[in-house]
């Protein structure tokens, strides 16, 4: 009797135990505050929304505190949408919709409350050694991923007087490297250069947007040790647009750390999104003429659009703003 009495008395303590414990859970976001708090606080009733890229590891390197740093600077500054530019599926792509690294690589990392507002994304290299379409066609599955197209666009009203034409860029179909390569990447090869580069013509000469940002995982100019055919290709095909039509920005990722460039006889200000998961190094042997601004932190970036300005913020995993640069007009 009294051992059943020892034993019902041990169960009630463990269950207040567990309960107490329970309650004094913090919720998701709650224990992290961004180093730059006040300063993401002000971005709160503008325009903005976040960039991201290279981000999925599986939730290993650092995709799991930069995925939760994502919401929290969601929730601070109040974001509109997620560009996602690229390579979300490390390292084969996906096979179908029901592909497990969709849970592994995106919905059980990316949970946080915040993040669940409209995401955008692009096509990678990665994504290119599996399934394309079945990156397009997971728009039917998850409201919050909206990909009408491998390549697209959406103009937003940013304020009552001022709109911003975004365009995402299918960046690997414009490059030989993958066109080419259909053992390693079978979907390279099969959408049309000349098609892309005549919607995208069109799309700028009819737009009146005041500010116009171009997104594609590739980078036109980056420092970096990978093949020069990747930039080279996209500056003989992509450039002569954004020069022509005065596209403001151009940002991509690929290269798994910050970088901003300015390149002579170009009004296009040109930057490297980093890896939200695994960095790079920045390579000292490879830096491009025109580099302003590099970092290896993991992290992300903020895109804010004003009436008569439009600032680029690198954001790194510990909410930290450790670059800034803004376009007047």
């Amino acid at each position: 009797m009294l051992i059943d009495k020892l034993k019902s008395l041990l169960l009630v303590v463990l269950f207040l135990t567990v309960t107490i414990t329970a309650q004094t859970v913090n919720l998701p976001g709650e224990s992290v505050v961004p180093k730059d708090v006040e300063k993401l606080a002000a971005f709160d009733g503008h325009f903005t929304f976040m960039m991201a890229s290279d981000l999925g590891r599986n939730g290993y390197y650092e995709q799991k505190p930069v995925a939760e740093m994502m919401g929290v600077v969601t929730k601070v500054s109040d974001l509109e949408f997620v560009a996602a530019i690229g390579d979300v599926h490390h390292f084969l792509g996906v096979k179908s919709v029901d592909d497990p690294l969709w849970e592994t690589n995106f919905e059980w990392i990316y949970k946080h409350p915040e993040l669940m507002i409209p995401w955008y994304p692009v096509l990678g290299n990665h994504e290119y050694e599996g399934n394309t379409q079945a990156v397009v066609d997971y728009t039917n599955v998850s409201r919050r991923w909206i990909m009408p197209a491998k390549y697209y666009s959406k103009t937003f009203r940013a304020t009552d007087n001022t709109e911003v034409l975004i365009l995402w860029i299918d960046t690997p179909s414009l490059i030989d490297k993958y066109r080419n390569n259909p053992e390693e990447y079978p979907d390279g090869g099969k959408l049309s250069i000349e098609e892309q580069l005549e919607w995208l013509e069109t799309t700028l000469r009819e737009s009146d947007a005041k500010w116009k940002i171009a997104m594609g995982h590739h980078p036109v100019y980056a420092g970096t040790y990978k093949d020069d055919i990747e930039r080279t290709d996209l500056q003989k095909r992509l450039q002569p647009l954004l020069d022509k039509y005065n596209v403001d920005f151009a940002v991509s990722g690929h290269i798994h750390n910050f970088q901003h460039l300015q390149v002579e006889g170009s009004n296009v200000d040109y930057f490297v999104n980093t890896s939200a998961s695994q960095t790079r190094e920045i390579d000292e042997k490879h830096i491009a003429e025109g580099q302003i601004f590099t970092s290896s932190d993991s992290g992300f970036s903020l895109c804010t659009v004003k009436d008569n300005e439009l600032i680029i913020s690198f954001v790194n995993k510990e909410g930290e703003i450790i670059y800034q640069y803004s376009r007047t007009k």
